[in-house]
């Protein structure tokens, strides 16, 4: 089953995942779970779909997923009672940190009960911030989008006069995305993350320093970025228990444009949000490649009799992490790190804005 947001590479993991329980092993009957942890409570999810090596023939190729997803529990006793019923010995669980804390919930129940259920997580995020993963699958397909959204800011921002142009990337607690993409693209003069304070006046005069000089900028911010300006209260939480942020990109657009009209410096805001368009596309190459070894993997795991864990890839390895270990672990970006010194000589930008 997959569950919370989509991520590039979803129907390639489910799709190596059933050809190798096929061919590998020849494992006659495999189910798909609808809609995440709906689906596996029988009177609020959809009836599973039998997935084939037919089935999953051509579902690489697009992107999100076949299963469909939701956020949000499920009731762990109805859930274990559904899966003994349809005789299921393995649960294949695609998701993030909620995700495989559900996972091992299920996987403690069916313990007391003595059914042998091997549980087995392959965790997913294209914010990159999995603890013992060092690459997280569609990291990349998103980095690449990225990429694309900010040429076309960088090119709105150079063709006009006093051209801003301002992109807001996923990222709520990592900026990963933001700083590959700032590094790969070339254009950004500035980037924001949520590990990176800055001081709003500090940024603004930088800003407007860099437009009397060259007249355009782009800069890329991650969603979790200068929470702390929008006094962000952490009791309000999705159906994942994950907090509720606020919206820096409209907030930044807004300040920005009061700044230079109160300075009385031209400036023409272009925003961009491509929040949902990076999570949707298909996985590229690099990415296909490695969600078939993360699938295989877990493959091996489960029918190796392994369970109550997670498929984890450190220093070019896979490995098996138990699922608590996991639970709030959280991997950042460390601004001492060759991550953001890579964002700083790129842009030009100073270490804070203080």
């Amino acid at each position: 089953m997959t569950c919370g947001g989509l991520c590039p590479g979803l129907n390639n993991v489910i799709r190596s995942l059933v050809l190798e329980l096929h061919y590998g092993y020849g494992v006659g009957g495999i189910l798909g779970f609808r809609g995440g942890y709906t689906g596996l409570d029988p009177e609020a999810g959809a009836e599973p779909l039998d997935l084939t090596p037919r089935i999953v023939d051509d579902i690489h190729r697009k992107g999100g997923t076949i299963l469909g997803t939701s956020r949000g529990p499920v009731d762990t006793a109805r859930a274990v009672d559904n899966l003994i019923a349809r005789g299921v010995d393995i649960l294949f669980t695609l998701g993030g940190d909620g995700t495989q804390r559900g996972a091992n919930e299920i996987y403690q129940e069916a313990r007391r009960r003595g059914h042998a259920l091997s549980v087995v997580g392959v965790p997913k995020t294209i914010d990159n911030d999995v603890g013992f993963v060092s690459r997280t699958f569609g990291f990349f397909s998103a980095v690449e989008e990225a990429v694309r959204v900010l040429d076309r800011a960088h090119t709105e921002a150079r063709s006009v006069t006093g051209g801003i142009g301002l992109v807001k990337l996923m990222g709520r607690h990592a900026g990963f995305i933001t700083a590959a993409a700032t590094v790969a693209n070339q254009d950004v003069n500035f980037a924001l993350i949520p590990e990176v304070p800055f001081a709003l006046d500090s940024f603004l005069a930088a800003l407007k320093r860099r437009m009397l000089e060259k007249d355009h900028a782009v800069i890329a911010v991650a969603e979790g970025a200068g929470q702390d300006l929008l006094a962000a209260d952490a009791s309000e939480r999705d159906a994942s228990g994950n907090v509720r942020l606020k919206d820096i990109g409209p907030f930044l657009r807004e300040r920005i444009e009061a700044y230079f009209k109160a300075e009385g410096v031209p400036a023409v805001m272009r925003y961009f949000d491509p929040s949902y368009e990076i999570r949707s596309c298909p996985a590229n190459s690099e990415d296909a490649l490695l969600c078939d070894l993360f699938a295989r993997h877990a493959v091996h795991a489960a029918m190796a009799g392994k369970t109550g864990l997670i498929i984890g890839f450190l220093h070019q390895r896979f490995i098996h992490v138990p699922i608590e270990l996991l639970a709030g672990r959280h991997k950042r970006l460390d601004p001492a790190s060759g991550w953001w010194s890579s964002v700083l000589a790129a842009t030009g930008q100073p270490e804070r804005f203080a």
